[in-house]
């Protein structure tokens, strides 16, 4: 049943990639019929449908809804970038550090690259940039700041890690996030020449428009928030709720607008792969892909080939949602059956953070997102986008190697 249970997980990501099906569901659909199969009562089942970061995931993007759809985080990105005036070459490196902020202060990985990658786009056609380092470095940015314990997949790992009593790494684990993400930022800036980048164009202040009443509440809301959860410890799902109340209540935003830019599908794919791990765990399906990682690592191989496997995976799932869930619930039980002394967090960190560095490619989200958005802006010809799905395809996997090869050599541990 064990192997049977990771059979089901792999049907699942497989379905999810290549029938365009909500992962999510189809774990659910696995869950029921494995449960029923092993004598799990459904009430041990539904239990494995985390509600706890249901809610913290339904608020924080609710709350960035409400402030996506008044075009505040989309305003405030405009006004950051023009701080680069003529100097185009500091234009890749103010993105990157203003989607590593605003993606650390809640909207994550996914809402922030959605956000900054259209203006992105748009800077990479009218300024001449390249476009797939403009997206990979955006996109990476917002990967790093991503493991925020106020973004949604610094929330996802916080929780697996909890499951397994690793708890108060919220530091380390945004450290080494941002650290790894800033590296290879570093690494495709510098190949791609982007410290060469000039132009004649400068961006100025006069040519973005001021911040409106709503959009300023916005702001303040979205402080207030941060602030509860950082300075009064407030759980950031019911923080984000709250600072949306106020926001609604002086008519800043649009309710019904805001609840269509939840990411429903997103968070139905989340919470429907922890359902059926649930009942891998039970069926003993980690400790059984425990124990198959474990007899191929050694205490120098163990952090490279887990990042390999995690960039591998995330080219035909999601990081947050299959990957992450599948992954750090098998480190415990690897240390242990390795009997070896090493700190979680790196592991952690080299599964979260390779696999997002995957998700660059086009066939990931990320990747997809800054593709769409090129050719709208653009209005490039097959060949063109053709020649750009290769890029950045390469850039993904050469990030999945270069930080896999980084982490052999004790990279995520440098920090720690």
């Amino acid at each position: 049943m064990a192997l049977i249970s990771l059979g089901s997980l792999a049907a699942a990501i497989f379905l999810g990639f290549f029938r365009k099906m909500n992962t999510g569901l189809v774990c659910i659909g696995f869950a029921l019929l494995l449960g029923k199969l092993a004598g799990i009562p459904d009430k041990e089942i539904i239990g494995g449908f985390n509600y706890s970061l249901f809610l913290m995931l339904l608020g924080v993007t609710y709350l960035f809804g409400l402030a996506e759809w008044n075009e505040t985080l989309k305003l405030l990105t405009k006004k950051i970038t023009v701080l680069a005036g003529k100097r185009t070459y500091l234009i890749p490196v103010v993105m990157y550090l203003f989607a590593t902020v605003l993606s650390a202060l809640g909207p994550g990985t996914i809402p922030t690259t959605a956000i900054m990658m259209v203006f992105g786009m748009t800077l990479a056609v009218e300024m001449k940039i390249n476009p797939a380092m403009l997206a990979a470095i955006i996109f990476l940015g917002a990967a790093g700041g991503g493991m925020s314990p106020l973004a949604a997949t610094g929330i996802i790992g916080l929780n697996l890690c909890e499951e397994f009593g690793l708890t108060g790494i919220e530091a380390p684990l945004l450290v080494n996030g941002v650290f790894s993400s800033t590296v290879y930022a570093a690494v495709v800036y510098i190949a791609f020449g982007g410290y060469k980048l000039k132009s004649e164009k400068a961006l100025k202040f006069s040519d973005t428009a001021s911040f409106n009443r709503a959009q300023i509440i916005t702001l303040l809301g979205i402080c207030t928030m941060v602030g509860m959860v950082m300075i009064f410890k407030v759980n950031v799902g019911l923080a984000s709720f709250t600072a949306a109340m106020a926001l609604s209540f002086f008519r800043v935003s649009d309710e019904g607008e805001a609840l269509k830019r939840i990411p429903w599908g997103t968070l139905l794919l989340i919470c429907g792969v922890g359902v059926l791990m649930n009942v891998i765990i039970v069926l003993g399906g980690i400790h059984l892909l425990s124990a198959s990682l474990a007899s191929i690592m050694n205490a120098a191989t163990a952090t490279a080939i887990l990042g390999v496997t995690a960039g591998v995976m995330s080219w035909f799932s999601s990081t947050s949602g299959v990957v992450m869930p599948t992954l750090i619930p098998t480190v415990p039980h690897i240390i242990h059956q390795m009997s070896i002394s090493v700190n979680p967090v790196e592991w952690v960190t080299a599964i979260s953070m390779v696999s997002n560095t995957a998700g660059i490619s086009p066939l990931s989200t990320g990747g997809a997102l800054a593709l769409a958005a090129y050719s709208s802006e653009a209005g490039a010809a097959a060949g063109e986008m053709d020649r750009l799905f290769v890029k950045m395809f390469g850039i993904s996997a050469i990030g999945v190697v270069t930080l896999s090869t980084l982490a052999y050599f004790g990279f995520y541990r440098w920090l720690l």
